[in-house]
């Protein structure tokens, strides 16, 4: 099974659908013992020193596993795991990774907003090549009763897996109280749910009713995982975060910081930076609110997507508003779309938006260009 998403920048509406699995490449320099350490250090103790002795030390070391058979694995992973483990993203994927005898996989444990009702978790893994080697296809696989998973909701935002004599308690994010600073909101602006994206960074999603676009605010009522520092164009509202590569536009008109691009390199990596696009808040929204967003921007797709944004084959559609450049230069076209005297005001905000279609690279243009273009 292939976990697909409707990927924005390729023709046609409906033909925007791109396969592409809903896996992360592993950011991690460690071998399977620490990749799945038990346990988060606490606030205030020195960092943990990570050195290439272990590293090389796990490369070393002859292991044995049927890789090709999922269910070994699976009860590799959830037996390595301790009984109770916390989910930061918010789209409910519990990350991994190994080494096996010279060559690293990846993957992760998803505990899907819709399938866990039904007793199910979606279970993948892959090879983690580098960019230059094709893609390996992986496995994806919904697991439930009948492979003999069980999944049991034992709070609102906790989920007993268990496989064969295994149990782990999987403890979502519980952001349900997080909401963004009325000063981040403009008035058409309608707040769709709160984000914490694997890179470890918190946004806010928000739909402009007026404009019908969408936008990651970054959540600054918590200290940001990063150090943001200006860009070297524009006149310093251009911020690139130095561990992430995210970049930001600090907004003129209000009091907020608007994801502008993500390093393209990391995209085609498909690492943990690649962009908030795959962590929507499925345990936070309300009602029919982000399938009618979505609707507004594509209503093509009515009667097909749920309130998740997906269809009837776990499709999802991206929300991807932002550049994936190579050199911080490229961003200068958002400034310039948010300082031109051609850009009405009212259409000021959708100079940090690319459209859903087309290019998402050095040649993007803010939708408020393009709409004027047209």
């Amino acid at each position: 099974m292939n976990i697909t998403e409707i990927a924005p920048g390729t023709e046609g509406s409906l033909a925007m659908i791109k396969l592409r699995k809903n896996l992360q490449r592993a950011f991690v320099v460690l071998g399977a013992a620490m990749a799945v350490s038990s346990a988060a250090a606490q606030d205030g103790e020195p960092p943990r020193l990570i050195t290439n002795e272990a590293y090389i030390a796990e490369l070393a070391r002859s292991h044995k596993l049927a890789i090709d058979d999922p269910m070994t694995v699976f009860a590799y992973v959830l037996g390595s795991l301790p009984e109770r483990v916390k989910v930061y993203p918010t789209e409910n994927h519990y990350y991994f990774a190994f080494d096996l005898n010279g060559i690293r996989y990846a993957g992760n444990i998803k505990i899907d907003a819709r399938l866990r009702a039904e007793g199910k978790v979606v279970f993948n893994y892959y090879q983690d090549r580098p960019a230059w080697l094709k893609d390996d296809e992986g496995t994806a696989l919904i697991l439930g009763p009948p492979q003999g998973v069980t999944v049991e909701k034992i709070d609102p935002l906790a989920y007993r897996v268990s496989y064969d004599k295994k149990s782990v308690v999987f403890a979502l994010n519980d952001l349900s109280q997080v909401k963004p600073p009325a000063a981040a909101l403009a008035p058409d602006d309608q707040f769709i749910g709160p984000i914490f994206d694997e890179s470890g960074i918190r946004f806010f999603l928000v739909f402009n009713k007026k404009l019908k676009l969408f936008h990651y605010i970054l959540d600054e009522t918590v200290k940001p995982a990063d150090i943001f520092v200006p860009a070297t164009v524009g006149d310093g509202r251009i911020l690139i975060g130095t561990r992430t590569g995210f970049a930001l536009y600090r907004d003129r008109q209000r009091e907020r910081k608007i994801l502008i691009g993500v390093f393209q390199d990391n995209v085609s990596a498909n690492n943990y930076l690649d962009g908030p696009f795959d962590q929507m808040p499925d345990n936070f929204i309300e009602g029919d609110s982000y399938r009618q967003a979505i609707l507004a921007v594509e209503p093509r797709l009515k009667g097909q997507i749920n309130r998740y944004g997906s269809l009837a084959d776990d499709t999802r559609f991206v929300v991807a508003p932002y550049m994936e450049y190579r050199n911080p230069k490229e961003l200068a076209i958002f400034d310039r779309c948010a300082t031109s005297r051609l850009i009405p005001a009212e259409r000021y905000a959708a100079c940090f938006a690319l459209p859903t279609e087309g290019r998402h690279d050095a040649k993007a243009r803010p939708l408020a260009m393009q709409r004027r273009a047209q």
